[in-house]
């Protein structure tokens, strides 16, 4: 009998590290070749890993909600036959121990360790400076800790782990302070959920976004109920076509305004200090599912109509809420639309969906009494049906008037419904 250590694959271009969001296996199983052994997430996309042996399960990386390297242990299992060459006697080292991947690590900065050698302590003491990737010299300024100071491993690198074991020898100091008081007790049922997979995924996005963009909102009120009407009219006679909203008439008079605000279809590569404008609006599509908030994409928006961008975004919001999703589907964005329907609130700041500068979200309907010209030069009350709409964007490469343009040109559109659809 001999060990066969299954490693995680390169799943995607670029891809540094997967998340185990669930095994299908445990120790002790006997699995036969091409079962299923775990379901893991880069980006926003989930792969199913099988097995290309058939064995015993004797060891699995972490749990679920483990994050893992690219080329790490994912399973051992003992086969027949000689295995993949890993001698279990008379080796002059053990293998290494199976670890998940650092929980903190970021994919875009993520760099392999460097092997031990005496020289890469040497290195240290003679510039003076720790070794230490972007991420963790950035998480180390966060939490105000000289590197210099970090106990490393043999690699004389400081990592996320090495900054982790220095927080938990801190921390319990602080913990049994005397004027420490004791946290009240919270009666009644009480249920711990792990963070995990999409969820954690939604979570480090928008941490990101909000810590790295300085959003401003910009609200506007818009009159649609000429627009309502001819919506209206319009799903009466739509036969076998998804019914229309209101949101697909909402793309239309964004992709009919974007040619003049090429500043708000961008998206903007802050460590390179490069904003890239699009000519063709890629919309991303805010959907809920069980799983969490999803964004997929319609491809070049500006050129379909309200019917097509129906269907578009019924597909999407399908594919997204069955787990079919691609990654291309669920990529490539140059802006987002978000929208709550009936739910959507009076007016809203939505996070932007980092790289891109801008997010836009048509809020709720409602009726209010409007003072309206009588024709007469005097004025006459109407029941009107008002939306506002709400805009946030990066303001480090969107100016607060280039943004209010954009929105007051789209209410334009909205307001004529008639000029909307002309052409």
């Amino acid at each position: 009998m001999g060990r066969y250590t299954f490693r995680l694959p390169d799943i995607g271009e670029g891809i540094a590290e997967a998340e185990v969001i669930a095994w299908h296996v445990k120790p002790g199983d006997r699995i036969e070749e091409d079962a299923p052994l775990a379901d893991v997430m880069t980006d926003k996309a989930t792969v199913e890993l099988e097995s290309p042996v058939a064995g015993v399960v004797l060891e699995l990386a972490g749990e679920a909600g483990s994050r893992l390297a690219i080329g790490s242990a994912l399973v051992v299992l003992e086969v027949e036959g000689e295995g993949d060459g890993v001698a279990e006697k008379g080796a002059s080292a053990p293998p290494p121990p199976m670890l998940p991947y650092s929980a903190q690590a970021v994919s875009q900065s993520f760099e392999p360790r460097l092997p031990a050698a005496p020289s890469t302590r040497l290195v240290r003491a003679l510039s003076g400076k720790a070794l230490a990737a972007p991420a963790v010299r950035a998480r180390a300024r966060e939490l105000g800790v000289d590197l210099a100071t970090v106990p490393t491993g043999p690699s004389g690198r400081v990592t996320h782990a090495d900054l982790d074991a220095m927080l938990r020898r801190v921390q319990p100091v602080e913990a049994a302070a005397p004027t420490a008081k004791p946290k009240p007790e919270i009666s009644g049922l009480t249920e711990e959920i792990k963070v995990i997979g999409l969820r954690r995924r939604i979570a480090e996005n928008m941490a990101e976004s909000k810590r790295h963009i300085p959003h401003f909102t910009y609200v506007e009120e818009c009159d649609v109920t000429a627009l309502e009407a001819l919506r209206a009219e319009l799903s009466e006679v739509r036969g076998d076509r998804p019914k229309l909203t209101l949101l697909p008439l909402f793309i239309t008079a964004m992709c009919r305004a974007m040619p003049d605000y090429p500043m708000i279809n961008a998206r903007y590569d802050d460590a390179a200090g490069i904003v890239t404008r699009y000519a063709s609006v890629h919309l991303g599509i805010a959907v809920q599912t069980d799983s969490g908030l999803m964004v997929p994409v319609i491809r070049d928006a500006q050129g379909l109509g309200p019917w097509q961008l129906a269907s578009e975004i019924a597909r999407l919001a399908e594919a997204c809420r069955s787990g079919t999703a691609t990654v291309d589907e669920l990529s490539g964005s140059t802006m987002t639309v978000t929208s709550l329907g009936p739910l959507g609130g009076v007016a809203s700041t939505p996070v932007i969906n980092r790289p891109e500068v801008a997010i836009i979200g048509p809020n709720r309907i409602i009726e209010r009494a409007v003072f309206m010209p009588d024709g007469s030069g005097g004025e006459r009350i109407e029941k009107r049906k008002l939306m506002n709409v709400s805009i946030s964007c990066d303001h480090r490469v969107v100016d607060g008037w280039d943004a209010a343009s954009f929105v007051q040109a789209v209410k334009r559109l909205l307001e004529a419904p008639l000029v909307l659809l002309a052409n």
